[in-house]
């Protein structure tokens, strides 16, 4: 019985010792601990944008097939970032005015990068004779950037241009 007493006591003095440099876990970048925010993951703007350059590299060594893989990657994964901003968006709306506003801001940034797909897209589908192909891409960034704006002003005048639309666009 004696013995059970001394458990507690043994307890105390075995394990009281420093905790100085037991832990030798450091984050040198304050910003490694946001696994989404390192360069290399996936669901982010730069993942979107090398899936681009990969595309871009396989038009000039004339490689079409891997280039429109690549650009179909790339505009998958900038859909899925848009959907997912716009939801954090509106889910946040009436809560906390700064996180809408950084879900629009980076929802933009994304729509932006999707019709700089759409247009590349477009492009090789025209390059490789698949016109209808192009027409939808060509519509979808009109519809997420406004005809006014420079893609959407460049998009519609290639739908004029394959006999989609036949009216001058003047804006």
């Amino acid at each position: 019985m004696n013995f059970l007493r001394l458990i507690p006591i043994l307890f105390i003095l075995l394990g009281n010792f420093p905790y100085k440099n037991l832990v030798h876990a450091e984050i040198k970048n304050p910003k490694n601990y946001k696994v989404l925010s390192n360069d290399g993951k996936k669901l982010s703007i730069l993942n979107v944008e090398y899936l681009i350059k990969e595309g871009d590299k396989f038009i000039k060594n004339g490689d079409f097939d891997k280039a429109k893989d690549s650009y179909i990657d790339a505009r998958k994964l900038a859909k899925q970032l848009a959907s997912f901003y716009s939801d954090l968006n509106t889910s946040f709306k009436g809560i906390d005015a700064r996180i809408p506003s950084e879900m629009q801001r980076k929802g933009k940034e994304s729509l932006q990068i999707l019709a700089v797909i759409n247009e590349r897209l477009a492009s090789l589908y025209l390059k490789t004779e698949e016109s209808e192909v192009a027409v939808p891409l060509l519509i979808e960034t009109i519809r997420i950037l406004t005809p006014s704006s420079p893609e959407g002003k460049a998009a519609y005048e290639k739908l004029n241009q394959l006999g989609f639309a036949d009216t001058k666009y003047k804006g």
